[in-house]
């Protein structure tokens, strides 16, 4: 190869264009041309729109993962926010709904007292919301555990409630759980009376969460189809005017001693999930120093009559 062959390309690849300050001058005379043409007589419009929608994509992708940052962040803290404020309005919700149980009856109570002139002091009780963790699966047993126990001030004998009516009262209780016999366990009994007449009685659960029996009722008792049930507040286990059941059936067979009469529990004891927890005056409210748990029932007298047992054990006799 010659001299003059290899000296051609170094001297295309050395080849000085215009100077720098050239180009920096030709390019500010074009700007300034460009902005005055565009401020003057709008001739960049086209333009400028044309360029925008072929960089929208790659705006929209730049900023794409910020977008999604910040959506996510907020849909993230919208969603505990909402939750946050169900759970409350839930809480507030129950104790309402239970507060309302007892309007009715205390006007008609109130109204009884009038006529009497005389009145007594309603005493309002102390509650605390608890959670169902577990149903006992046994058929023949009406037991569920909440998530409160002796750290919380809950005692053997307590009335649990939910929105609608009495569900049960505590038979066992350690640190952190207890358990609660419903209503409609068969070994369950408690006193109640018709809120139309005043009629005592007693609610003796069947096994079945529909119905409930009321036992030993005369023929000749005023009590009738639609009856609402309360809690009569003997024995000083359930506090008074609770809703517990409705009556539902009244057969009056002349050949029986006693009138058939069963009550549907109000408390939805196959549904609710939460429930409340009341003290009544012989006990105090929970306190920040846990209590002791109590021991189990003991077993019941084998030769004692199973109506007797349901009784002694719905008295819920002090000591």
């Amino acid at each position: 190869m010659s001299l003059s062959q290899v000296a051609n390309p170094m001297q295309t690849l050395f080849l000085r264009g215009p100077s720098v300050t050239l180009r920096m001058i030709v390019l500010v005379i074009l700007s300034i041309v460009l902005m005055t043409a565009d401020h003057r007589w709008q001739h960049l419009d086209t333009v400028r729109n044309t360029l925008s929608y072929l960089l929208y994509p790659v705006e929209y992708m730049v900023d794409l993962p910020i977008r999604l940052f910040y959506w996510g962040h907020e849909n993230l803290s919208s969603h505990r926010e909402l939750l946050k404020e169900n759970r409350r309005l839930k809480e507030e919700q129950l104790q309402s709904q239970v507060q309302m149980q007892k309007l009715d009856i205390l006007e008609k109570e109130n109204e009884r007292l009038r006529q009497l002139l005389s009145a007594t002091p309603t005493t309002t009780e102390d509650h605390l919301i608890a959670e169902i963790v577990s149903v006992d699966v046994d058929p023949y047993r009406h037991f569920i555990v909440l998530n409160k126990g002796a750290k919380d001030g809950v005692y053997k004998g307590q009335p649990i409630i939910d929105a609608h009516g009495v569900m049960g009262q505590v038979v066992y209780v350690n640190a952190m759980t207890s358990t609660v016999m419903l209503v409609s366990d068969v070994s369950h009994a408690i006193p109640v009376q018709i809120d139309r007449t005043g009629l005592r009685s007693i609610a003796f659960g069947t096994g079945q969460t529909e119905y409930l029996d009321l036992r030993h009722i005369p023929h000749n008792a005023d009590i009738r189809e639609g009856d609402k049930l309360i809690s009569s507040g003997l024995g000083e286990r359930f506090p008074r005017n609770y809703p517990v059941a409705t009556v539902t059936r009244v057969n009056r067979d002349t050949g029986e001693t006693f009138v058939d009469v069963r009550a549907e529990p109000l408390a939805q004891l196959d549904t609710s999930r939460e429930v409340l927890l009341v003290w009544t005056d012989n006990h105090q409210p929970p306190t920040a120093e846990s209590e002791q748990p109590d021991e189990p029932s003991d077993e019941a007298d084998p030769d004692q009559d199973p109506d007797d047992q349901a009784i002694e054990q719905a008295s819920g006799e002090a000591g």
